[in-house]
């Protein structure tokens, strides 16, 4: 192992993550590990066969989406069927490493691109409204997937950059006119921002995740002061009801939905942040006080079932953090 991996991002943590990463019985974990930490190229199409992908596959619409399982009174079918396709979709790119070359990502992808508006955003899961987050969570998995250079991908991050707030972040605009989420559900007509309002962590988080993993625009202006004001925020509270108390820094999920610690120093590493900031230091080293002498974690997972694998996968994004900060410092 010392042979096929630089470790100089390892003397950080107490103890070394990488045996039970290679150890474990999951095949996608093993090998993300050896693409991911050790920088080799990986055939991931063993991952393509697995039941679970299987299962999403034959579940898909021939329209490209997936149905929400339990939709909620007074709520937009549609609009539950594009988060359930977003959710379902991010699996089978972040956790299965699907791409573009396989027939359901095409499908889901060109669903997803006949929801997008003129102007560029992804609208429908909170029904007419603006959803800054969503636009990103969507245009950040279609980048992973392969789209990177594709206009509609482009079109979608200019459409970002152009509605942010003064302060340089995003919010919900719906949030920054004093509305609740229930106008998604009962009003029909688009929200306009108040775009001198602050911006929202959450919000701002999840869309440098899609700014942080495209070649051009994690290097615009834009984007670099959008990452010091993310940085800023860590381990406090949100401006904003959705998600706005400080536990949630803490509480995970994957695929990354919405923000927390792990989410958000990934991208801080991916957009060349230093690891010597204060507050990006605070936060790597509530991960380094967390490890277990297994050398893995035992984290709140606060969604998905298979809670096992899911900790396997969250380990991987520490690791990944702690490669980015660090190897080649």
């Amino acid at each position: 192992m010392n042979d096929r991996v630089n470790q100089t991002w390892l003397r950080p943590l107490n103890y070394n993550p990488l045996p039970p990463l290679l150890e474990n019985d999951n095949n996608c974990i093993q090998l993300k590990v050896h693409a991911d930490l050790f920088d080799e190229e990986v055939d991931f199409e063993s991952c393509w066969a697995s039941k679970e992908v299987l299962k999403l596959i034959k579940k898909q619409q021939m329209e490209g989406y997936w149905i929400y399982p339990q939709a909620r009174e007074n709520t937009n079918r549609d609009n539950l069927n594009q988060y359930q396709t977003y959710r379902n979709f991010a699996k089978l790119v972040d956790m299965y490493s699907l791409d573009r070359s396989h027939a359901v990502i095409k499908k889901t992808a060109e669903y997803f691109f006949s929801v997008q508006t003129a102007q560029g955003d992804f609208r429908g899961i909170y029904d007419k409204q603006y959803t800054p987050n969503y636009t990103a969570g969507i245009a950040e998995m279609l980048i992973k997937a392969g789209y990177t250079d594709d206009v509609r991908i482009i079109r979608a991050l200019d459409w970002l950059v152009k509605y942010r707030q003064t302060d340089g972040g995003w919010a919900l605009p719906f949030r920054t006119r004093n509305h609740n989420i229930d106008v998604t559900y009962n009003y029909h007509e688009t929200i306009e921002p108040d775009i001198n309002q602050p911006s929202s962590y959450m919000v701002t988080s999840v869309v440098l995740r899609a700014f942080s993993i495209h070649p051009l625009f994690r290097e615009r202006p834009e984007v670099k002061e959008a990452g010091e004001l993310v940085s800023t925020y860590i381990f406090k509270r949100d401006k904003y009801p959705d998600r706005q108390d400080k536990k949630y820094w803490t509480q995970f999920v994957y695929p990354f939905c919405y923000s927390d610690l792990i989410s958000v120093l990934d991208s801080l590493s991916l957009l060349g942040f230093s690891p010597q900031e204060p507050t990006i230091k605070k936060g790597l080293q509530w991960l380094i006080d967390e490890q277990l002498e297994s050398g893995l974690w035992d984290l709140r997972i606060s969604a998905g079932q298979d809670k096992e694998t899911l900790q396997l996968y969250l380990d991987l994004a520490i690791c990944k953090i702690f490669k980015q900060f660090y190897s080649t410092r």
